[in-house]
């Protein structure tokens, strides 16, 4: 067994597809060792800014030998049909050829044993096909090649069993414009010429503290080599080191650093040999919004905030280096807050001059904002969101119209900020700080700040009762509107961000347990549009409630409910309220967990087939109800007496959301069921005694359904 080691080595490659292109060239390389017979003990990928390494452990040196047996025609078959079976075998003759009685006659077979290939010979091909395969979210080409990828390869490491592959990557030269024979008049193509990184031992170190090559023989060896020349290949290890180092870093100032995986992850893509430094905010900053002090750090100085043992943001920051310093960083440290200094000018110019304008000001200036050409400007839509908070207050406990109308006219007007105009994702953020300001009820703020929630399946879920309104309004506006002009989500495209906004109103009703009609709501909002050309207000609410049902199943899912149990409860129709919705499924599922359940399951569809196949073949429906004079068995008395009593005690049941219940006097028709499928023969030779226990199964279905439609039940 051997290792298989392969670096490609580039300039620096974008963060964020680090992570994903080191596990596709996994995927593609391990995809294409299995496809050649090449089984391996282990693999693992790495990545850092300037390099894609991958190792392959447990690789046998050549491929096993195969053996092949294919059947022929019988013998004694045409001429014709024995010479196109030994051309597809690749046989000069039917000497190499067995015959065998198959017990459906005397064939011939053709036995091939093909020779593994060597895994050296094998490797080359493979690896190659590999990196052109690699798939980028976006790519270039560089210099006069016309091979696309991320960033300039500079050169490639392929070892296996400690030699080098012989091979390489061939990149040619695009093609030449074409030039014209003035005499012909003809247009004569350029040529392309080929260049090639072929395949080697050699990589090199940290750009600026190692730049020399450096040969390598395994993996072990490459990897202590790197690390001697400043790279610290684990990617993991590089963040656990920034971690590390800045808690001990703030520890020793009373402060922590601020949580923030995303930026660790960003960061660990951009060094090498992380050396993790701290520096001090200007304290002429510290009265400017924590939100906009750390947004400035994070996005365009990728710093990390320190917190107070308050929770208040911290004087001082980290930022990570990809370099060691004679002067122990403090020249780094000097220039990266003289850069944050100018940055933060910025940021406080625009708080102060954004608070010279009310926001109540800045609502005419949304007129020149368009939200969709179809669907007016965004002044238009918190015109709009103004009646739909106003007519949902009532419906959430604790809302206050008169606040909720008041957060939807100011929720959109701090769009027209310098503040938000330089970082957009403070929208909403912004808008709660300068309506404290003006003075504004702090639960106005608070739903301004809070409308856009949530964003995510982490984002907090607003829980304030105004704030829940302006929510549920932004996004039911949204979604109405740009399903009236079809503009829906289609397989992964999804530019409005609709399944986001489904989820987030699903997630406002469920956590926070309101009891809201979904199709009514829809409606209001398609009413507030008053626009041309949209599509009729039932046809979006109907395709809306689908599309949440599709949503919902999301949502539970991740909750372990089953999703065949939300198509039994949707199926039913006319269920728009997210709450009952959600409490006939808990109830269900616990219902089929039981064996009452579980048996009663069986029980109803072996009722369903009879009933379905039966009707069938007669041509009718049998949804009447069964004539008593004919239930001559003690068996069908006693399950149609029971059907009459379980029916009327599951309708009471469910007008009072008792769903439990309804559940528990369902299971009372375990009993009569088993019975009743025990000793009565449903296809009697008399007619009219079958057509009437056909009714019987009917009724058991009906009563059933009445539930869930216990058909979309899967297991």
């Amino acid at each position: 067994m051997a290792e298989l080691l392969v670096e490609l080595f580039s300039e620096d490659i974008p963060a964020r597809m680090q992570v994903r292109a080191a596990d596709d060239l996994k995927r593609l390389v391990t995809d294409k060792l299995a496809a050649a017979g090449l089984g391996f003990a282990s693999v693992q990928v790495q990545s850092t800014p300037r390099r894609l390494t991958l190792v392959v452990d447990g690789l046998p040196l050549a491929q096993p030998d195969v053996r092949e047996e294919r059947r022929g025609p019988r013998v004694g078959a045409p001429e014709a049909a024995v010479q196109g079976f030994l051309k597809g075998a690749g046989l000069a003759s039917l000497d190499g050829c067995e015959q065998r009685d198959t017990g459906k006659g005397v064939f011939w077979f053709a036995v091939i044993e093909k020779p593994g290939q060597a895994t050296a010979q094998v490797l080359p091909g493979l690896i190659e096909a590999a990196i052109r395969e690699l798939v980028w979210p976006k790519s270039m080409r560089w210099a006069d090649t016309s091979f696309r990828w991320v960033r300039p390869l500079h050169s490639i490491i392929a070892l296996f069993d400690g030699q080098i592959v012989a091979g390489g990557l061939t990149v040619a030269t695009r093609e030449a414009p074409p030039r014209t024979d003035a005499d012909a008049n003809i247009c004569l193509a350029g040529e392309l010429a080929a260049t090639r990184l072929t395949f080697g031992a050699g990589t090199r170190g940290h750009r600026f503290l190692a730049p020399a090559g450096v040969t390598v023989t395994s993996f072990a060896d490459y990897r202590e080599k790197l690390a001697a020349a400043y790279v610290l290949l684990d990617r993991e290890a590089r963040k656990a080191r920034i971690v590390t180092e800045s808690t001990r870093l703030v520890a020793a100032e009373g402060l922590s650093v601020a949580p923030d995986d995303a930026l660790l992850e960003e960061v660990a893509g951009l060094v090498e040999w992380p050396v993790v430094l701290l520096g001090t905010i200007d304290p002429q900053f510290m009265d400017v919004p924590a939100e906009v002090l750390i947004t400035s750090m994070r996005t365009h100085q990728k710093y990390f905030a320190t917190l107070s043992p308050d929770g208040a943001l911290g004087p001082r920051f980290i930022v990570v280096a990809n370099m060691v310093t004679d002067d122990g960083g403090a020249a780094v440290v000097a220039g990266n807050q003289r850069v944050l200094r100018a940055r933060l000018s910025d940021a406080r110019f625009f708080w102060d001059q954004d608070r010279k304008t009310r926001l109540d000001d800045r609502v005419a200036a949304l007129k020149a904002i368009t939200f969709h050409a179809r669907l007016g400007t965004v002044h238009d839509k918190g015109e709009r969101l103004v009646e739909l908070a106003g007519a949902l207050a009532p419906l959430i406990p604790g809302a206050d119209a008169g606040l909720a109308r008041r957060a939807a006219i100011l929720g959109k007007a701090d769009l027209t900020t310098g503040m938000v105009g330089e970082f957009p994702e403070l929208q909403g953020v912004m808008g709660r700080y300068y309506a404290l300001h003006d003075g504004e009820d702090g639960a106005v703020a608070q739903a301004i700040a809070e409308h856009y929630k949530p964003l995510g399946p982490t984002d907090g879920c607003p829980t304030a009762p105004n704030s829940v309104a302006v929510a549920l309004a932004d996004k039911l506006d949204g979604l109405v509107g740009f399903f009236a002009i079809d503009e829906k989500p289609t397989g992964s495209r999804d530019p409005y961000a609709l399944r986001r906004a489904a989820l987030g109103i699903i997630r406002l009703v469920l956590e926070n347990r309101l009891r809201l009609a979904l199709r009514a709501l829809f409606l209001q909002a398609h009413a507030g549009y008053r626009v041309a050309g949209l599509a009729a207000a039932d046809v979006v609410a109907s395709q809306l409630l689908e599309f949440f049902a599709d949503r919902l199943k999301v949502v539970l899912r991740d909750r372990g409910v089953r999703h065949d149990l939300i198509d039994a409860v949707f199926a039913l129709g006319g269920e728009d309220d997210l709450v009952r919705l959600l409490a006939r499924v808990e109830a269900l599922g616990a219902f089929l967990a039981t064996d009452d359940g579980s048996n009663l399951l069986v029980a109803y569809r072996r009722a369903a087939n009879i009933v379905r196949i039966e009707e069938k073949k007669d041509g009718v429906t049998y949804d009447g109800a069964p004539d008593a004079e004919l239930l001559v068995e003690d068996e069908e008395r006693a399950l149609k007496a029971a059907l009459l009593t379980v029916d009327d005690a599951v309708r009471t049941k469910l007008v009072g959301e008792d769903f439990a219940g309804a559940m528990t006097e369902l299971a009372r028709l375990r009993a009569p069921v088993d019975a009743f499928f025990n000793k009565v023969t449903v296809n009697s030779e008399d007619r009219r005694r079958r057509e009437n226990r056909l009714r019987l199964l009917t009724q058991i279905r009906a009563t059933m359904n009445g539930i869930a439609d216990f058909s979309r039940i899967e297991g």
